[in-house]
């Protein structure tokens, strides 16, 4: 399970949590502009964008899990079991393997009106990375500095929608979620009125009981809720440090503790990482779960006219500074 989130002050962010029981051993990777993709429908891209996101680098290959191309295009794809429905080869279509699709769009486009045109002849085909890696079933968010989209691939075809809050979770479907917040409409940052009944006079008790109702389960469902509810409230200054701060806050209203979901045995499923991209600074961003310090890898340090992918590993041990 994972929550994928969007936010804007002075810059533009983009983020996510990974919610897994595992790890594959995911990179900070940066692909640099002269990498060569070479994409399963045989075409080959060898001059791009440069893109920094977290992958699991595979016999060279970086699969992204979350990403951003050097324009302030950023793309990542959640869990999305049985629901996902990857097609058979359409020989008038471009054939994108779900491994491959993150880079199909983060090389070749720089705003989300680039990408809804590239979708347009786009089937995300049944294609496995390999025979011991087969194809996650996903679905992605996409976002530029102005607006986002959700693309789903399901049994009735390509779905792609405007994601106007934002956020991504799991499953149900996009159209699902969105209808969903119709019975939260009453949720606010207030203190709630007396419309029960004016024959009874209520005790506002406690701050905050305008939210009562916020979902606070670990569900995809109520996460989604949570994360937008969060998300489209929340306010910070326009500083760099309180941009990423309250972005990462965002995120950890529905970040997942050890213990609390059960995989079966001795597994749990935590949030392995936290990202969160500055979209016009092109710095990637984040914290892992027993690392709650916030690390950044600045894609314009690096040579981007490379063509030899860069990887950072992860700075997993607590970062503790000891004031005394």
């Amino acid at each position: 399970m994972c929550t994928a989130a969007t936010y804007s002050t002075k810059d533009h962010y983009f983020g996510r949590n990974l919610d897994l029981e595992f790890s594959y051993k995911e990179t900070v990777t940066i692909t640099p502009r002269n990498y060569s993709f070479k994409f399963r429908n045989g075409k080959e891209i060898s001059n791009h964008y440069a893109i920094i996101g977290m992958s699991y680098v595979m016999d060279n290959y970086p699969l992204y899990y979350d990403a951003m191309n050097e324009k302030g295009l950023a793309m990542a794809g959640l869990n999305f079991p049985n629901n996902a429905d990857y097609k058979e080869l359409v020989n008038d279509k471009d054939n994108v393997a779900p491994f491959e699709f993150i880079p199909w769009i983060l090389t070749q486009c720089s705003n989300i009106k680039e990408a809804k045109e590239l979708l347009n002849n786009i089937n995300i085909a049944k294609i496995d990375f390999s025979e011991q890696l087969k194809a996650s079933p996903l679905h992605w968010i996409i976002s530029d500095k102005d607006s986002s989209i959700t693309v789903e691939s399901v049994k009735d075809g390509l779905k792609i929608y405007d994601n106007p809050v934002g956020i991504l979770t799991n499953n149900p479907t996009f159209d699902i979620h969105m209808f969903n917040l119709n019975n939260y409409m009453s949720l606010s940052t207030e203190a709630p009125v007396n419309n029960f009944s004016k024959k009874l006079n209520f005790d506002t008790y406690s701050r905050g009981m305008g939210a009562l109702g916020l979902p606070g389960d670990l569900s995809s469902a109520s996460r989604f809720v949570k994360a937008t509810f969060t998300k489209m409230n929340s306010l910070s200054g326009d500083s760099e440090s309180e941009s990423i701060s309250q972005f990462f806050h965002i995120l950890g209203s529905v970040e997942q503790q050890r213990g609390c979901v059960h995989m079966g045995e001795c597994e749990y499923e935590i949030t392995i990482y936290t990202s969160c991209c500055n979209l016009d600074k092109c710095i990637y961003y984040y914290t892992t779960y027993e690392n709650s310090q916030i690390t950044g890898v600045d894609m314009n340090k690096e040579d981007l006219d490379s063509s030899t992918l860069v990887n950072y590993d992860l700075i997993k041990g607590q970062q503790i500074f000891m004031q005394n």
